[in-house]
C-alpha cells in the first residue's frame, strides 16, 4: 500500500513538473520562433519565413554600442564578484569563523530587497555623494547582486573537498597563501570558472539596477527597452532576443555542469 502511494505520488509529481516546465519555457521558446515572421506582429497564424530582422538587427550601431557597454559592464563585474565570493566563501567555510551563519544572511539581503528599491536606493546614494551616473555605477549595483551568487557557488565548492589536503600542505612547510595558491584554488577552479559564467550572465541581462544607475551610455537591456516603444522595431528586438537567449542558456548550462563536477575529479588532476 505504501509503495503504491509512493509510486502515485511520483507519478504525479512527474506530471506536475512537466506542466511547470511547459508554462516557463513555452513563451520563451515563442521569441526565436517568431523572430523568423514575415509580419510586424506577434500573431498566428505567422505570415512567412525570413531572415531580414536578423540582417538589420546586426547592422544596428546603436545596439552594437549597447552590446559593447554591456559588455564592458558585465566582464569587471564577474571577475570582481568572483574574487570577492571566493575570498568570502574561504572565510566563511572556515570552521573557525564565528557568526559565519550570520554573516550568510548578511550576503544574502541584496538578493531579498527588490530590485526596483535597491535601485532607488542606489540611485540616492549616489547623487547624495556626488557621483554621476555611468556604467561604473550600473557595475558597481551589479557587483552587489552578483557576489552573493558568487558566493554561494563557491561556497558549495569549498565545503565539498577534504580540507585534509589543505592542512598537508601546510604540514609541508607552505604559506597559507600559497597552500590557498596551490592546493585549494585548482580544486575550486570548476566552481570558480562557472562563478565567472553565471555572474557575467546575470548582469548582462540586468535591467532594473541599469535602468534606475545608467547615464548617457545604455546597456543592452535598456536599449532592448528603449526599441519596444516603436513597433516597427519589435521584430528586431524579437531577433536580438533570441540570440541572447540562446547564449545566455548555454553559458548556464556550462556554469552548472561545472558547478556540478566532483572535487574528486579536480583532487586527481
Amino acid at each position: 500500500m505504501t509503495r503504491r502511494l509512493t509510486n502515485n505520488a511520483g507519478r504525479w509529481f512527474g506530471v506536475y513538473t512537466i506542466i511547470y516546465l511547459l508554462f516557463i519555457y513555452i513563451p520563451v521558446l515563442l521569441l526565436p520562433l517568431f523572430s523568423f515572421n514575415d509580419g510586424l506582429y506577434v500573431a498566428f497564424p505567422m505570415q512567412g519565413f525570413t531572415l531580414r530582422w536578423w540582417e538589420e538587427m546586426v547592422q544596428q550601431t546603436g545596439m552594437h554600442r549597447a552590446l559593447a557597454n554591456s559588455f564592458q559592464v558585465a566582464l569587471p563585474v564577474s571577475f570582481i564578484s568572483t574574487a570577492l565570493g571566493i575570498c568570502s566563501a574561504k572565510a566563511l567555510t572556515s570552521q573557525r569563523l564565528f557568526g559565519a551563519k550570520f554573516m550568510v544572511g548578511l550576503f544574502t539581503l541584496p538578493l531579498v530587497i527588490p530590485f526596483i528599491i535597491l535601485g532607488i536606493a542606489l540611485l540616492i546614494a549616489f547623487n547624495a555623494i556626488d557621483v554621476k551616473l555611468s556604467l561604473l555605477t550600473v557595475g558597481i549595483g551589479h557587483v552587489l547582486i552578483c557576489t552573493p551568487f558568487a558566493l554561494f557557488v563557491l561556497m558549495s565548492r569549498l565545503e565539498s573537498f577534504d580540507k585534509s589536503i589543505e592542512e598537508a600542505g601546510r604540514d609541508l612547510g607552505e604559506t597559507a597563501w600559497m597552500t590557498f595558491w596551490r592546493v585549494t584554488f585548482p580544486i575550486a577552479l570548476p566552481g570558480v570558472i562557472a562563478s565567472l559564467l553565471l555572474t557575467f550572465t546575470i548582469s548582462f541581462d540586468e535591467f532594473l539596477l541599469a535602468f534606475f544607475l545608467t547615464g548617457n551610455d545604455s546597456t543592452l537591456p535598456i536599449y532592448i527597452w528603449s526599441q519596444l516603444r516603436f513597433p516597427i522595431k519589435l521584430p528586431g528586438v524579437l531577433a536580438l532576443g533570441s540570440a541572447i537567449l540562446v547564449v545566455t542558456a548555454i553559458l548556464v548550462f556550462i556554469a552548472e555542469r561545472l558547478r556540478r563536477q566532483s572535487p574528486k575529479e579536480a583532487e586527481a588532476r
